[in-house]
This record gives C-alpha cells, sequence and structure tokens, in this order.
C-alpha cells in the first residue's frame, strides 16, 4: 500500500501537476495540504474521473486540507484539530480508509517571528502533541502526513544559517517537534535513510535547480504502522516541471495484511 503526502500550493490552479502526478504514480491514499478553496470549489469530480474518492476541509484562498483514496473512499473521524473551538483555520482533517487511520495536517508557518503568528504556531503544536497522544497507542496503523513546517535538524535545510530566524527553525519550533517524535511516533524517511539530504521544498525554481531545499513535509508513523514500512521517497522531479507546487510529494509503501488485499 502507498500513502502519500502532497502540498498542492493551490488545488485548483495545480490540478494539472495535480492528475500527472496521480495518474504516474498511483498512490493508494494521497494527503492533501494548501487546497486553498473553500469547499464549494473544491475539484472532486475530476478527482473521481481520475479513480479518487475524496474528503476535504477548506476555506477561501488559504490552507485547507483533503484526503483522496483510491477505490473505498475515506470515512471522515475528524475535521479541525481539537483544543480550540474558536480556530477557524482549515488545517487538519482526519480518516479511516483502507485499513489505515490517516490524517492530513498542515501546520503553520510562524513568520514573521516573533510575534502573534508565531505564537499561534507554537500553540498550534502543543493543541497536535496532545491529539497524537491519543493516536500513537492504538492497535491500527495510524499515519499523520503532510507539511509540518518544521526543519527538525540542520541536515535538513541546505544552509541553515541563512535561514536561521526562520519559524520553521526556531529551538520553540524543533523542541516541540521533539515532543511529538517522543511521544513514538516514527519520522519515515529518517526511519530508513538516516544520514541523507532529502529535501521536500524549494523556495523557487532557482533553488530548486541547485537542489536548495529544505525537508518540511513527512509521514510520521505509530508503531503498528512503522511494523510496516517497507520503502519511501520524494517525487522530487513533480518539482521541476511547468507551474508546479514549491513542495514535491513524499511517499511511503506499507507492507502486511492491507497490501496483501489489495493485490488479490
Amino acid at each position: 500500500m502507498k500513502i502519500a503526502t502532497f502540498n498542492v500550493n493551490g488545488v485548483n490552479g495545480r490540478l494539472p501537476r495535480l492528475l500527472e502526478w496521480l495518474a504516474e504514480t498511483q498512490p493508494d491514499i494521497a494527503c492533501l495540504q494548501e487546497t486553498k478553496t473553500d469547499d464549494s470549489r473544491f475539484p472532486a469530480q475530476a478527482l473521481q474521473e481520475a479513480g479518487y474518492s475524496s474528503i476535504w476541509h477548506g476555506m477561501p484562498r488559504h490552507h485547507g486540507v483533503a484526503v483522496l483514496a483510491r477505490g473505498a473512499g475515506p470515512a471522515e473521524v475528524r475535521r479541525g484539530l481539537p483544543g480550540d473551538d474558536a480556530d477557524g483555520q482549515a488545517r487538519y482533517m482526519e480518516a479511516r480508509v483502507q485499513g489505515l487511520h490517516v490524517a492530513s495536517v498542515y501546520l503553520p508557518n510562524g513568520n514573521p517571528q516573533p510575534g502573534p503568528k508565531f505564537d499561534y504556531k507554537l500553540a498550534w503544536m502543543e493543541r497536535l502533541i496532545a491529539h497524537a497522544q491519543q493516536l500513537v497507542a492504538s492497535d491500527e496503523p495510524v499515519v499523520l502526513a503532510g507539511d509540518f513546517n518544521v526543519v527538525p535538524t540542520n541536515a535538513d535545510i541546505y544552509n541553515a544559517w541563512a535561514w536561521q530566524w526562520d519559524a520553521v527553525l526556531q529551538p520553540e519550533t524543533r523542541a516541540a517537534w521533539q515532543r511529538l517524535l517522543a511521544q513514538g511516533w516514527v519520522d519515515a524517511t529518517r526511519q530508513l535513510y538516516p544520514t541523507q539530504r532529502v529535501y521536500t521544498f524549494w523556495v523557487n525554481a532557482n533553488a530548486f535547480s541547485r537542489n536548495a531545499g529544505f525537508r518540511m513535509d513527512f509521514l510520521m508513523l505509530n508503531p503498528a504502522a512503522a511494523a510496516r514500512l517497507d520503502s519511501t521517497g520524494v517525487d522530487s522531479e513533480h518539482r521541476g516541471r511547468d507551474k508546479p507546487s514549491d513542495h514535491a510529494p513524499v511517499w511511503i509503501t506499507l507492507k502486511g495484511a492491507a497490501a496483501a488485499k489489495r493485490r488479490t
């Protein structure tokens, strides 16, 4: 079974690239971030014609998350992260699909810092950590997939010094990330590639041509999912296509019962 995460940076504007990627790579489940459209304009019909059922949580012009699945459609569990009923930003959607519990996560960027946007980012991370604690010990495989807007270490960015004041590199951001990991979550990329330079985001085309990137997109696995981890990768070639997202899709494959069921 193949699960992917993709910050599309505008699902309608990038729809040709999204459909192209789905057709070429055929993930079983795809979690999208930054759909940047209200619910009425989400391209569910075009995705259905491409073979993907979808659920989505959007808002006009900003943020937005979705979960796509081939075959059996995703069953929504939660939209919105608990802990702040006044938070109207569409950044979290949770679903059960094909024997997995998955969440599409778009964590706040937090710039400029210091300031209210950074405060919101840290508060949001605290809410995520609290909710994730309830998921990590589940007997069913759980995958937190998305753009977490954190660069965990200096090995996850081409030049940490040049971005030292950015919210994604701040000590408070990294400390919160480490507390999430300490619950028992496994970063799939680092599990299989512990020392390699791996990037998922490039700020512009010039940065991509130089491979001056960041790693900010993750598939985080609870122990039940991590036990089935088989492979992982980044579809970085899609970042170099015409009018692409500034992020590249990241994917994993899981072995086990669900994968075997799909082959029969």
